[in-house]
């Protein structure tokens, strides 16, 4: 931190400087001391975008992740600012990238589709849903239903920002926010958040084995599609694939908790 206004102080010292004033000049600071970050998370998630987006634009979208994350961050939770705004960075490229609606609108109906039968038959059964009963329930054959697949996974944007629930559909609840449970919610919503918390990372473990490595990998690990295809030894178009199957068990799984059926 150039400013002299600020070197004297460690960044735990600001922190709590910052959470008490919102001081302009120490944001400023937090702000240029992390733009590399975005530049990282930026980079990361152009590795598995069409060449039609711009890595600028991906870098201007994760700006404001990044404002957003030293906005929230609290210093007092056993968090590192660092992971915690790599989620709110991403997040906010995915939003911005959602809004630009460059997905065909097949796709995305394609997409819920699968979303539904998946939801549909793992009620039913109880566990994980294999790709020849989600098939046959969509009234496929197992190579359409890759070849659907191969299509959504290649050019729908999906992440673990997308997963929310409301119990009265006004507000938007993420992973990470039910992660973070602030402390600003009166009771009842914490205790739901706790619960969706729960229900989520019960999820992620009930996930094909291969699925859930896909999802470690890409969002606790940080590498790329095409870098997780190596460690699997597997195609990035089936590594793709694996990340949206996987995103789209666990949306079915909240849908059903928000039926009362998990």
């Amino acid at each position: 931190m150039n400013n002299p206004l600020l070197e004297h102080h460690t960044e735990e010292e600001l922190w709590v400087a910052y959470k008490k004033k919102k001081d302009p000049l120490i944001r400023e600071s937090f702000i240029k001391q992390y733009a590399p970050l975005v530049k990282y998370v930026a980079g990361k998630v152009a590795a598995n975008m069409p060449q039609s987006v711009e890595f600028d634009d991906l870098v201007g979208f994760g700006v404001f992740g990044l404002i957003d994350a030293i906005d929230k961050f609290d210093p007092e939770k056993n968090v590192k600012f660092k992971t915690y705004a790599v989620t709110r960075i991403r997040g906010a490229i995915f939003d911005e990238l959602r809004s630009i609606d460059w997905v065909p609108r097949s796709v995305r109906q394609k997409s819920r589709e699968i979303e539904d039968a998946i939801l549909e038959v793992e009620a039913k059964l109880g566990r994980p849903a294999t790709d020849s009963e989600i098939a046959e329930s969509m009234g496929l054959t197992e190579d359409e239903f890759s070849k659907t697949m191969l299509k959504v996974s290649g050019t729908s944007i999906m992440s673990l920002s997308d997963i929310w629930y409301s119990a009265d559909e006004s507000e938007k609840i993420t992973i990470g926010d039910s992660i973070e449970s602030p402390t600003s919610l009166n009771p009842d919503a914490i205790m739901e958040r706790e619960e969706i918390k729960r229900v989520i990372v019960q999820s992620i473990q009930d996930l094909p084995d291969k699925e859930k490595k896909v999802l470690v990998l890409y969002y606790y690990e940080d590498l790329t599609l095409k870098e997780i295809g190596k460690v699997l030894e597997v195609t990035e178009s089936r590594v793709s694939q694996l990340h949206t199957k996987a995103i789209l068990r666990l949306r079915a799984k909240l849908t059903n908790y928000r039926k009362g059926i998990v």
